[in-house]
């Protein structure tokens, strides 16, 4: 029996299928192993950095020559990484040159660095550029096409978000999410995927064998969704909103400063040294990440200036070049803020806690569906509609803002912006 012309067609079409699947499958298998053995060994590093940090606590007092190797670090061997998570952004856009592998362990070390002597800054950006920069060394086997580079550096980031966080879905979709605003790439989604799976079961096994579990986040009431609880997200949405905009905003304020400092390694030494006095007077609840403070947030109604002392600390750091990351602070932020705000609205404070947790981050990153889906990996379906909700109204809120520069406006959130679709954040006319 003699098959048609479609079918031939259709039959060679399966077999390229197959052919790409099985290629995405080896390179997430292998990629996801090495990137989630490191997330393993950052997790344990700043646990141990943090536990060190906290038994010894006139360390923080070297913070200005921790800053001071930082920013000789990257100003003298670093130059070609130190645009950090927005130079796989600009990769991933427009590739044009093999993302070089020290990135990964230059952010390694600066964020253990940061972290061991008291800075306020995160660690998803030390995932993620470590994902990227191992990731994208394969992009070196000549028969990766450049669509495919674009890809891999997707993988990286996916692989990073998945394995520092434990959600493969969000670390996934933040991947395909965060490159254009708007828009997602659906070409990546497999690819995205299957790594943030691997690299997420990775992290999980070699960190229980390292003693440094994930943390678990528990939301304990979720009531029935009313008229009320539902405008009450909205409200909550838009203050989550307004309030990522002014971490991103807050960061390019104290950049304005660091400026006048004309030789960049002293940035972190003057830097720290502000940082080191401060804590001497209100303690070391806003250095770090401030897990336990989270933690604390979903059963403890938190002080109304916990959020803003933590935005100007952390904001402050990144801006005078200490290295680590935005979300987790981020996390502290829209937590402490959650968390005070159940004094006057008529919902738990662990679920105020949970929506604060993410839909600042969604605002700040423009990532409202990666957002919504880490809050229910985090706390649970049952949150889920509360999570939607408030993640979304922020990102709406947070306008055209971000705190990665080269983010491109793929679909534009109001009419006004139209015109500045396929401009980048950091080009944006206002």
């Amino acid at each position: 029996m003699k098959l048609s012309q479609r079918q031939y067609l259709s039959s060679f079409e399966y077999i390229d299928i197959i052919k790409e699947f099985l290629k995405w499958l080896l390179l997430s298998l292998v990629v996801g192993t090495l990137v989630g053995i490191t997330c393993a060994l950052l997790l344990a590093s700043l646990n141990w950095s943090t536990n060190y940090r906290e038994a010894n606590k006139y360390i923080i007092w070297f913070l200005p020559l921790g800053g001071l190797f930082v920013g000789l670090l990257y100003h003298y061997f670093g130059e070609s990484i130190s645009k950090g998570n927005n130079q796989l952004l600009e990769e991933a856009i427009n590739p044009k040159q093999i993302i070089p592998l020290k990135m990964a362990p230059f952010i390694f070390l600066g964020t253990v660095v940061s972290h061991l002597f008291g800075a306020s800054v995160g660690r998803e950006g030390t995932a993620v550029q470590i994902g990227g920069a191992i990731a994208d060394q394969f992009s070196r086997w000549s028969k990766f096409t450049i669509t495919d580079r674009k890809i891999i550096i997707l993988m990286g980031i996916s692989s990073g978000f998945a394995g520092l966080f434990g959600t493969p879905l969000a670390g996934a979709i933040f991947a395909l999410e965060v490159v254009l605003i708007g828009k997602i790439k659906y070409n990546a989604i497999l690819p995205c995927l299957l790594v943030a799976v691997v690299a997420n079961f990775i992290s999980r096994e070699v960190a229980h064998l390292l003693d440094v579990p994930h943390t678990h986040y528990q939301i304990l009431e979720v009531p029935k969704l009313t008229i009320l609880n539902f405008f009450t997200c909205v409200f909550c949405g838009v203050l989550f909103g307004i309030v990522s905009i002014s971490f991103s905003k807050g960061v390019h304020f104290f950049q304005q400063f660091s400026r006048y400092i004309q030789y960049p390694p002293l940035r972190p030494v003057i830097g720290g040294a502000v940082i080191a006095v401060l804590v001497y007077f209100i303690g070391t609840k806003y250095i770090g990440l401030g897990v336990s403070t989270i933690l604390e947030s979903f059963t403890t109604q938190m002080n109304s200036y916990d959020f803003v002392i933590k935005i100007i600390l952390t904001t402050f750091c990144i801006a005078f070049g200490f290295k680590g990351g935005e979300v987790t602070p981020l996390f502290f932020i829209g937590a402490t803020l959650g968390s005070t705000m159940s004094f006057w609205l008529p919902l738990p404070i662990g679920l105020l806690t949970g929506m604060g947790f993410v839909a600042v981050f969604s605002g700040a990153t423009n990532t409202p569906i990666a957002c919504t889906f880490m809050g229910i990996e985090l706390f649970g379906m049952d949150s889920g509609v509360y999570i939607a909700i408030t993640c979304i109204v922020a990102y709406l809120f947070s306008g055209h803002t971000g705190i990665y520069n080269s983010q491109i406006i793929g679909t534009s959130k109001t009419t006004k912006y139209v015109s500045e679709e396929g401009v980048s954040l950091g080009n944006i006319k206002r």
